[in-house]
């Protein structure tokens, strides 16, 4: 059964995105551990630098503990934020229920979250809806044919593979909680804050989409390549010690001497 229940905190914990990058948390690596005792959860997390932006780390582990809070088992869970230098003070609040505006007011001015959600959110939405777009031009459907498909029509669309799939589900999902489209009627494309989309518009709404896209699957490499350097997540080069192997105290005595 505690098998079961941990398998479930996995799959809750795969909601919580990375704000900047769209990606899991689960699929960066970022998720250290999982404890579970009865109905209390403990979630333990890293990022790739100590020096990660608070607000992303927070809205990270806000996003642990709604997550945790949706499962009906679980009375009460908490977040470990590890190795980050205001990793006292997220854990503190998140766990106590202070808002990012209340513990880090010297670093914001009074701001709370909101206009940094909205921001990342719209950067997510046109990233998997250029997926799905992508998608269908090379389905072979036209411009005009795509500005004007509804919901109904989109979800009937044989998507060829399963990743293809796996966006549009993520597109719509996002669709939805913006509340650009509700009905199966509805127009299944809108631009992120609900401007209609023309044929002749749709390749510049692309190439701005690509653009986001690119930043996004770089900053996402960077994070990848920092926390596989900073946590020893990388192979030896040539069975030789690295530079990582010495700061991190990992060298035998015998490397040490030669």
């Amino acid at each position: 059964m505690r098998d079961a229940f941990e398998a479930e905190v996995w799959r809750v914990l795969e909601r919580v995105a990375d704000p900047e990058l769209d990606e899991p948390i689960t699929e960066m690596g970022f998720v250290e551990a999982v404890g579970i005792e009865g109905g209390e959860v403990a979630v333990t997390f890293r990022l790739p630098t100590y020096w990660c932006s608070p607000n992303f780390a927070f809205l990270m582990a806000e996003g642990i503990v709604r997550e945790l809070a949706s499962l009906p088992w679980v009375t009460q869970g908490r977040v470990r934020l590890e190795d980050h230098m205001y990793a006292d003070e997220v854990n503190a609040a998140v766990n106590g229920g202070r808002g990012f505006d209340e513990t880090f007011a010297a670093l914001c001015d009074g701001a709370d979250l909101a206009e940094l959600r909205e921001t990342f959110e719209v950067k997510a939405f046109q990233r998997r809806q250029e997926a799905v777009l992508l998608r269908l031009r090379a389905l072979g459907y036209s411009d005009a044919a795509i500005v004007t498909m509804t919901l109904r029509q989109l979800e009937a669309i044989n998507m060829g593979d399963g990743e293809a799939v796996a966006w549009r589900s993520r597109y719509r999902e996002l669709l939805v909680r913006r509340g650009l489209a509700r009905w199966p009627g509805d127009l299944a494309f809108r631009a992120a804050r609900g401007e209609t989309l023309t044929a002749d518009g749709l390749g510049a709404h692309l190439a701005e989409a690509r653009r986001v896209r690119l930043n996004m699957e770089f900053n996402g490499a960077l994070c990848r390549g920092l926390k596989s350097t900073r946590y020893k997540e990388v192979a030896a080069v040539d069975g030789e010690p690295t530079l990582v192997d010495f700061i991190q105290g990992r060298v035998p005595a015998r490397a040490e001497a030669r």
